[in-house]
């Protein structure tokens, strides 16, 4: 496996970043939370996306996308990262289109993932039932009718939810919390009557959403997959998701890491440059290191993707991915505010964002403790 990018990755990679600096610069996030927009990302920009293709990289040929990969798809997120656009990349591209082509009938993924490609549907995930990320304790309930079920409960922290046209929901339609058998995934119109929709003020500005479901009633055709053995496609879904997003964490440590770089060459104190500090050169040399090892664990795991059903350790390369990218994004962010000194705490300042943005993706998808839990048991620890 080649940790070096290609020639049409690095191709993607340029025409990638041109257009984020561009068109998508941290102003963009900016001016969202200035004016508290509820939807939480400028629409003409995302559908600027669509067209360069970014919705449809990882979706199959057969169902209107490009099939360019996730190693592509990881590339556009890490410059995504690098300006923290804000985009419906993770919840409708990530997690929701991954879902759908991992668990749908063919009929559904005919239906739903064109219109994710054009950029006529933006969907949500709705996962989270707790405070703290884990998957297998699902309690919002599906119980099955003569006609269909209906979905009665709570979920937290959905991400765009709040500019959703559908919803993929986690619901349980057997056993009880913390059990992998009895777990189904349901697609609902997002105006389904019974659902109710409160947005939330993230810390990053981003879009969330607390979702109730109060007696729900869908129809069987919005079950995907076979009742009760969603799992599996459940767990691949994550998995996918976290190694795309430790990706876009990647790109926004790449870029704290070199704005602290360029400071420390221009700064002086005592008319000196504070770069030429010896405890400053170790820091940064620490920091260094660790963002090399980060992009090699993001290219590995980005490679095992596209393999296919060729790849190996994907779950354990995606807790691996997803518990040093966060551990690494708190040290950077935590170091690019501290080196800029009283600038860096500043909101007219960028590195505030950064350091935002890195709090909520560590907590996205499981934290530090929760992979290294999950790895240790992978391996038999």
């Amino acid at each position: 496996m080649s940790l070096v990018l290609n020639e049409d990755q690095l191709m993607l990679q340029e025409s990638a970043r041109a257009f984020c600096r561009e068109q998508a610069s941290v102003a963009v996030l900016r001016s969202m939370r200035d004016i508290k927009d509820p939807i939480g990302y400028p629409k003409a920009l995302w559908q600027s996306m669509v067209e360069l293709g970014w919705a449809g990289m990882a979706i199959p040929e057969a169902f209107c996308g490009y099939e360019f990969g996730y190693s592509g798809l990881g590339i556009v997120l890490e410059e995504t990262g690098r300006t923290l656009v804000p985009t419906p990349l993770v919840s409708t591209v990530l997690l929701s289109a991954t879902a759908i082509n991992l668990a749908g009938s063919h009929e559904q993924k005919s239906l739903l993932l064109p219109a994710v490609v054009a950029g006529g549907s933006v969907i949500a995930f709705a996962l989270e039932e707790g405070s703290f990320h884990d998957p297998l304790m699902v309690s919002l309930s599906a119980v099955k009718t003569a006609d269909g079920y209906v979905l009665e409960g709570e979920k937290k922290f959905v991400l765009d939810a709040a500019s959703a046209d559908h919803l993929i929901v986690v619901a349980r339609t057997a056993g009880k919390p913390g059990e992998t058998a009895g777990i189904s995934l349901f697609v609902l119109d997002a105006k389904t009557h019974g659902i109710v929709v409160k947005p939330l003020s993230m810390v990053d500005s981003r879009s969330a959403a607390n979702v109730s479901f109060d007696k729900v009633v869908v129809s069987s055709s919005a079950l995907l997959g076979n009742e009760g053995a969603a799992w599996r496609a459940l767990e691949r879904t994550l998995d996918i998701a976290r190694i795309c997003l430790s990706a876009e964490m990647l790109g926004s440590i790449q870029e704290v890491f070199e704005r602290t770089v360029e400071y420390l060459k221009q700064r002086t104190q005592f008319g000196v440059q504070i770069g030429a500090f010896q405890a400053l050169q170790h820091r940064a040399a620490l920091m260094y290191s660790e963002v090399e090892l980060c992009k090699s664990l993001v290219r590995k795991a980005l490679s095992e993707l596209d393999r296919g059903d060729a790849a190996q350790d994907i779950p354990a390369l995606a807790s691996m991915c997803k518990a040093k990218l966060s551990e690494v994004s708190a040290l950077i962010s935590n170091e690019g505010v501290q080196m800029h000194g009283g600038i860096g705490m500043t909101d007219e300042f960028d590195l505030g964002f950064f350091l935002k943005r890195a709090r909520v993706a560590q907590q996205t998808l499981g934290d530090v403790l929760f992979h290294r839990d999950r790895y240790a048991s992978l391996r038999g620890f």
